[in-house]
Formats: C-alpha cells, structure tokens, sequence
C-alpha cells in the first residue's frame, strides 16, 4: 500500500522537477503538458472505474504505450496541435485477489490544453488499433 504511494509521489516530483528546466523546449513540444493529464486520467480510473468500483480499489497503473494520431482537417481547423491514444493497466484488489483491468483514452491539444475522451480499445503494447 506504501509502495504504489510513494511511487505516486515520486513521478509527481520527477514532473515537477523536469518541467522546471523544460520551459523552453516545451514551446516546441506538442506533447508538452501530457503528464499532469496522464495523472489526473489514473485518478478518475481509480475513483469511477467499474472494476475499481467493485473491488474497491486499484493499483500497479502502468500507462503500457503512447501513440500519436492524425489529426483530421476539421480538427486542425478547430485549433487541435497534438493528438493522441493511450493504454493505461491496472489491478482491481479486493479480499478474494486481484484482476488486471485496463482503459483507453484519446489525449487531444489545442490552445486551450489537453482533453480526454474515452478510446475504443487498443493493442497494448503498440496502440495500434484492434
């Protein structure tokens, strides 16, 4: 229970850490700002996750693979500058085990920042669609 914790943290601060030395390089990274998102994603698994709901609780997320998307004309027109898909894993506990779960979600950027939308399913290790 300490472990997945003091994990949580830990990346917290490598973020932290490396976003302060990054402000330059990240006016011409279209993924710049993905983290905090990928972390806000794993929370809202944890709390509204069907399979977290029922064993009351999760752990060991491991996000298992990025893959950048074309972007559509329309969405460019709308001011879309990234997109992408990612699989996150995880493990539903409860009193009788565990049970891996996973979930899916298409990361998009605009001037506004980054949005999530649910992704249909994708191959775990490549993101390549199934």
């Amino acid at each position: 229970m300490i472990r997945p914790t003091l994990a949580a943290l830990f990346a917290c601060l490598l973020v932290a850490g490396c976003s302060a030395h990054r402000s330059q390089a990240d006016a011409s990274d279209p993924y710049a700002g993905l983290a905090p998102e990928i972390l806000a994603w794993r929370t809202d698994l944890q709390a509204s996750h069907p399979a977290c709901r029922k064993a009351g609780k999760c752990g060991e997320f491991e996000v298992t693979c990025k893959g950048a998307q074309d972007i559509t004309p329309q969405e460019r027109a709308s001011g879309v500058t990234a997109r992408l898909v990612a699989a996150m894993t995880f493990r539903a506990s409860d009193a009788a085990g565990g049970q891996p779960g996973s979930a899916f979600a298409t990361f998009s950027k605009s001037a506004a920042g980054w949005t999530r939308a649910p992704s249909p399913p994708v191959n775990l290790s490549s993101c390549a669609p199934v």
